[in-house]
């Protein structure tokens, strides 16, 4: 029990002490709180918050002084207290304490001393501490503490949202104290192929306060981008990351000046970034990564075959940073049966070639978005004339790639004219596509060369056929294989043309080659050889195709089209000359079209064929459509005037007018039957040229033609018989004329244009079948239907419109005076984009003129 009553003693004693002191601490706190509050350090210079602020700490140290020296109460003390708070005499609760001192043997002594503490004892009850008496009244009569409280309330409400902003404003020394020498700067790099420029982030500086609004959007950058985090001087941070931020270990060999620290992060989804311990308030930066697309890449029209049988293939494409790769990839079409499960030949099926592939031409280095066309020679390739499926695919700089979907087609291949060499490109095909089928191609050349003194009158080609018969049955390897594939081409080739393959091949190769060089960027020495192995190279074609031509001279004797484009040895002279200037000043992308033109214009030349009948039957028929096409003509400019007179007759009364109406009708009569005459005359021409004829008058040789034997008949027949009713409706056109009825003789002569114009349609349909684009001739050569539809002309010899690359066929090459021109604009641009003076709008309309550039 006093163990009891002297702690509560202690702690009134140690309120009492305390309470004094803590209220004079919090009196100093909650002045420095009213005069912060009340913007006393937003009046203040910063020398003047400096000299506050050493005052304040000086009252906040004095008011510490009491805590500092402030002791916790004895045991005595307590009892001492309890003494004074009880109101007793003799003290009884130190006496409850006390303990004998002497004379403990002695019962006297025992017994008093006994009797002491039962008295004091029964005065214990009466033991009180009493309640604690800070007595604040003494140390602080005028009650300044209230004065506080008073002040602190008032100007917490007054400040409102600027508490916090007025207090730390009282630590802001700019000016007084120099911050410490230190930067933090911070940026994002983007890929190199993105084009993009640099991305700078609010970085950090001595005395700044660095804040980041996290509300915002986040920076988008290109996926893959780098963030790089630099500091300078004296200073410790720590990054943390979230999200798809991974970090990127520094190379060894880079030198980074001393005294700085870099850190590097690649981005490559949306992630977060903080940077702590550098500043008071820690910077985040939030990034929302943009994916690079795969490219696209599709075709514009179905696969062409242009004139000398190279392929033509027109596509588009588009990424969202650049292409810089595009080919062409070929697949043997699967049978229908592969769906089902393959056959056993099938799955024994050895080709002796891989598919053809070729690179795809680019609109410009980095393509973005456009169309193109390119244009390769697969004739002499072993896949040629099987069914395949094209793909075209497409990648960009970051490795992502695009396909198109696949295409079948039928890939061109040379037509053979003489039977012995259509017959050995046939089983080299074989054979390519099938090392399996060896004994088949044995049989064969085995039986071409029967009677040889009947059917291969040249000792030459004999001694060939059967030195290539003996290299087959010997060959053990597929490197053998392939060398009999490779002797059955030359040899058909030398069957067919003698020495003007020889010097197409050599024409090609140094076609290709300089292309190759101006892609990759060869040095002038190397153009300059290139460009003299293309010029011997072309001249040798020449010789050789002149050659060729003297040995056919039905070839220059026959008429040629009105739309055929004259080529002279000066013109390609020119044009060779033209693009190796190009090539030496730069211009390397306006040399590799000029080169491409060139190429298009040879493949489109006309060579000397055998076929020289065939092409005078196409110019015939091309001269029957241009007289029905004018014949066309003349019969709307009739009708015109015949319904012009008839108005008039309308307007005008009967009378003198009348007469004068009757004299224009006669003549526009007149000149009906004679629009009538001339088309019966072109009927009569067509019929005797075997138009209009029945299947089975043409000949028991085209019974095994099946639909496109069929085809071509009906599309005869609707012809002509489409020009036999233009014929009667002339008839009744004239008739009505005769009797002056010009509403009745538009009518006819409206049905009589309609009619001519669906027979010109129909005869140009069975023109391009028959001769062009279901198969060649008669002799194996293209004729005159399909060489018009590969240069991009109607049946009637105008030019098409509509297409993806202008308005006509034509590539327009710049000049040396537009490339200069071109050239001196990109420096002046370039100039003025580097003179900081300039209005930043100037500034970004140039870099979005230069950005392609």
């Amino acid at each position: 029990m006093l163990a009891r009553a002297v702690q509560r003693a202690r702690g009134s004693l140690l309120w009492e002490r305390l309470w004094p002191a803590l209220a004079a601490l919090a009196t100093a706190l909650g002045l420095f709180l009213a005069m912060s509050w009340a913007g006393l350090w937003l009046a203040l210079p910063p020398l003047g918050r400096v000299i506050g602020l050493v005052v304040f700490v000086a009252v906040f140290v004095v008011a510490a002084i009491p805590i500092l020296r402030l002791r916790v109460p004895s045991d005595r003390e307590g009892l001492r207290r309890l003494d004074a708070g009880s109101g007793a005499m003799h003290r009884p609760a130190t006496s409850i304490a006390d303990e004998i001192s002497a004379n403990r043997n002695d019962p006297v002594a025992q017994a008093l001393w006994q009797a002491h503490i039962e008295r004091a004892l029964l005065a214990a009850n009466k033991l009180k501490a009493g309640w604690p008496q800070p007595k604040l009244s003494l140390r602080d009569p005028m009650a300044l503490r209230a004065l506080v409280v008073l002040l602190v309330a008032a100007t917490f409400i007054s400040a409102g949202s600027e508490r916090w902003k007025r207090v730390t404003a009282a630590f802001d020394w700019k000016g007084v104290v120099a911050p410490a020498n230190f930067r933090i700067d911070a940026w994002v790099t983007p890929p190199n192929y993105t084009g993009r420029p640099p991305v700078m982030l609010p970085g950090v500086r001595p005395g700044e306060t660095t804040t980041v609004d996290l509300s915002g959007a986040p920076i988008s950058v290109p996926a893959g981008s780098q963030l790089v985090v630099r500091s300078t001087g004296k200073v410790s941070f720590d990054i943390e990351r979230a999200g798809g931020i991974e970090d990127v270990p520094l190379d060894p060999k880079t030198a980074l000046p001393a005294g700085t620290e870099e850190r590097r992060f690649v981005i490559k989804t949306d992630g977060k970034v903080t940077l702590r311990g550098a500043a008071s308030t820690d910077p985040v930066w939030s990034f929302a990564a943009i994916p690079d697309r795969a490219p696209t890449v599709e075709l514009i029209k179905d696969p062409e075959r242009q004139a000398r049988g190279a392929l033509r293939l027109d596509y588009k494409m588009e990424d969202d940073y650049g292409i810089v790769e595009g080919k062409a990839i070929f697949a043997l079409k699967q049978d229908k049966s592969a769906t089902a499960g393959k056959s056993v030949a099938d799955s024994k099926r050895r080709p002796l070639f891989d598919a053809p592939q070729f690179p795809l031409t680019l609109p410009q280095a980095r393509t973005r978005s456009g169309a193109a066309q390119t244009t390769q020679d697969l004739t002499e390739n072993p896949w040629a004339g099987s069914t395949v499926t094209v793909t075209l695919t497409v990648r960009d700089e970051g490795g992502n790639v695009g396909e198109s979907q696949p295409r079948e087609l039928t890939l061109p291949q040379r037509i053979f004219v003489k039977p012995l060499a259509r017959a050995l490109v046939e089983q080299r095909r074989i054979l390519a596509l099938d090392a399996n089928e060896k004994p088949l191609v044995l049989t064969a050349l085995d039986a071409l060369a029967i009677a040889p003194e009947r059917f291969t009158p040249e000792a030459g080609v004999y001694l060939g056929l059967r030195s290539i018969f003996f290299d087959l049955r010997n060959a053990k390897t597929d490197d053998s294989l392939r060398d009999v594939v490779a002797r059955l081409w030359q040899m058909a080739l030398q069957i067919e043309d003698g020495n003007v393959s020889q010097a197409e091949q050599a024409l090609r190769q140094a076609q290709d080659a300089l292309r190759e060089a101006l892609e990759r960027g060869a040095s002038d020495e190397e153009l300059k050889k290139l460009m003299d192995n293309l010029r011997a190279a072309m001249d040798k074609f020449l010789q050789a195709l002149a050659e060729e031509m003297r040995k056919n001279p039905q070839a220059q004797q026959r008429p040629l089209d009105r739309n055929t484009q004259m080529l002279s040895q000066r013109d390609l002279k020119s044009m060779l000359d033209r693009m190796e200037q190009m090539a030496r000043q730069g211009n390397r992308d306006a040399a590799k079209q000029l080169l491409d033109q060139l190429q298009q214009m040879m493949e489109n030349l006309q060579m000397a064929r055998p076929g020289a009948d065939q092409d005078q039957g196409d110019q015939d028929m091309n001269s029957a459509l241009d007289e029905l096409s004018d014949m066309i003509r003349k019969q709307q400019q009739l009708r015109d005037k015949t319904f012009k007179e008839g108005q008039d007759q309308r307007r005008q009364q009967r009378g003198q007018r009348g007469q004068q109406g009757n004299q224009q009708m006669g003549d526009l009569k007149q000149d009906q039957q004679a629009l009538k005459d001339r088309l019966n005359k072109l009927l009569e021409q067509l019929r005797q040229r075997g138009m209009g004829q029945q299947q089975g008058e043409k000949g028991q040789g085209q019974k095994g033609e099946g639909q496109q034997g069929e085809g071509q008949e009906q599309g005869d027949q609707d012809g002509m018989g489409q020009l036999g009713d233009a014929g009667e409706a002339m008839g009744e056109a004239e008739g009505s004329l005769g009797d002056g009825n010009a509403d009745g003789a538009v009518d006819s002569q409206g049905r009589a244009l309609e009619a001519m114009r669906k027979g010109a349609q129909g005869l140009a349909q069975q023109m391009q079948q028959g001769q062009g684009q279901a198969g060649p001739g008669p002799n194996g050569q293209p004729g005159r239907g399909r060489q018009r539809a590969e240069q991009n002309t109607d049946p009637l010899g105008r030019p098409l419109r509509g297409r993806d690359y202008g308005d006509d066929t034509t590539v327009k090459v710049p000049g040396e005076i537009d490339a200069q021109r071109a050239r001196r604009i990109l420096e002046e641009l370039r100039k003025r984009f580097g003179e900081g003076f300039r209005p930043q709008l100037e500034l970004d309309y140039i870099e979005r003129l230069l950005k392609d550039f």
